[in-house]
């Protein structure tokens, strides 16, 4: 079921009250971009009031096609150079408004992207879960969602990491700190500071504690409406090196900023709800901890399309560096109950029953990763998908189990080739997604990196 967790949303009025008072002065205007970002401008309150608030900020359309860089690469169907790269029109959602706490007089308000015709920006990653959701909705469903994330924080500022050239990085410990209070308490005015913030913020934290690795933290956030959890899942990355700014630290959310680190992962839960009853559709009344029929066509479509959708979970050539056999990542797909060794971990009982996808790493935009697993799961409901026998053992050390993509090449060819992302997606954001993906690659194909001039200066 969903949270109904709403404290920090600010309604319409709230912001014109506030803004009389002097207090809220600068709203942050943003869409998402291909990269999870959330980007934009920031305009004087009253102004966006008087303006902007009916009609929409426009923006330069490249920001929807260019990659991290923000540099403006060739291939995208709908902007480019040839058509003078224009403007489309961002409008407010104001579900989503919230002041922010670590940004005094500030507000933000995020938005859906149209055409000058009016027409909604399919290829806009929110545009993109949307999309999903209304199919879902279509069905009989709602479904309810939620993330963990993953990220690591260093004893550098973003700065100082730069001049390193982003080696010999300090984390904030030394030592492994998985649950561990002593370790983590060293910067817990930090993340106490976070916690705080974001749920002032309306971002519904619920959890949080040290990971795996020196200097590796988790936060968990509640369960959801699946674009109401994006939205927070994409404000908690931004508004966490906002605050790591003003404490003079960094953080990551690269899926492996080091080889000999754990890598970090973005754990996506999730369930549907029947829109009549309101109950949970994976439960069985028979057995706590049984998926009725539904659910296990759901989960059926979730390990079916593992390959061919990983492209969505995964979209860096870093991500692929974390699936590491014995590495809390996985390696191999398979299912099991309360099992984290397979790429697909069913866990509850009765009307909490969900499934826990493994697969997305910190680098997740969380908009495309959502609507990945949906499609997943919901192709596996059409097709009445059977479901595979739950695994029992180590799913690590089974040769014989399908693998996770190793490379991002490899992932790029079994998206490109998938008869479910052409049924489950529109042609121009196949194509739009792919490009961005082939982008990736293309760069960090023609990159020389540290450790070849190492390995290749004197010796070969």
């Amino acid at each position: 079921m969903t949270n109904g967790h709403r404290d920090g949303i600010m309604s319409l009025d709230d912001l014109k009250q506030r803004t009389s008072r002097g207090e809220i002065d600068t709203m942050i205007v943003g869409i998402v971009d291909l990269q999870g970002r959330i980007v934009g401008k920031r305009i004087p309150a009253d102004y966006f009031l008087s303006n902007v608030m009916a009609t929409g900020m426009h923006f330069c359309k490249y920001l929807l096609g260019t990659d991290i860089e923000m540099t403006t690469p060739p291939g995208y169907a709908l902007m480019g150079w040839e058509e003078g790269y224009g403007d489309w029109v961002a409008r407010p959602d104001f579900a989503t408004l919230r002041a922010i706490p670590w940004l005094p007089g500030s507000a933000l308000v995020l938005c859906d992207v149209f055409d000058h015709e009016g027409e909604p920006v399919m290829v806009s990653p929110r545009q993109v879960l949307q999309a999903q959701i209304d199919r879902a909705r279509k069905m009989g469903f709602e479904p309810v969602m939620a993330t963990e994330l993953e990220f690591y924080l260093w004893r550098e500022t973003y700065e100082t990491a730069h001049q390193k050239g982003y080696q010999n990085l300090e984390t904030y410990g030394w030592y492994l700190e998985d649950y561990h209070f002593l370790q983590s308490t060293k910067a817990e005015p930090f993340y106490r500071q976070v916690r705080k913030q974001m749920r002032e913020a309306g971002v519904p934290v619920i959890s949080a504690k040290g990971e795996a690795g020196p200097g590796q933290y988790e936060i968990n956030m509640d369960h959801g409406p699946a674009l109401e959890t994006a939205d927070n899942h994409a404000l908690y990355k931004h508004g966490l090196k906002e605050i790591a700014l003003q404490n003079e630290l960094a953080v990551t959310f690269m899926a492996k900023p080091d080889h000999k680190l754990t890598g970090s992962s973005c754990h996506v839960h999730m369930s549907l709800i029947d829109q009549e009853t309101g109950r949970n559709v994976f439960s069985d009344t028979s057995s706590a901890t049984s998926m009725n029929p539904l659910g296990q066509y759901f989960l059926a479509g979730q390990l079916a399309l593992a390959q061919e959708f990983t492209l969505l979970y995964a979209p860096t050539v870093n991500s692929y560096k974390r699936y590491a056999a014995a590495s809390w990542a996985p390696v191999n797909i398979a299912w099991a109950y309360d099992n984290r060794t397979c790429g697909l971990r069913v866990v509850g009982e009765g009307g909490g029953l969900h499934i826990e996808n493994r697969l997305p790493g910190a680098d997740a935009n969380p908009y495309i990763t959502l609507a990945g697993m949906l499609a997943a799961g919901l192709w596996g409901i059409e097709h009445q998908l059977d479901c595979p026998p739950e695994y029992h053992g180590n799913a690590y050390a089974d040769p014989h189990l399908p693998r996770v993509p190793n490379r991002l090449g490899e992932a790029i060819r079994l998206f490109e080739g998938s008869p479910a992302i052409k049924e489950s997606f529109s042609e121009v954001v196949v194509a739009h997604y792919l490009n961005a993906a082939r982008i990736e690659y293309e760069a960090y194909q023609g990159i020389v990196t540290s450790w070849e001039r190492e390995r290749y200066f004197e010796r070969i």
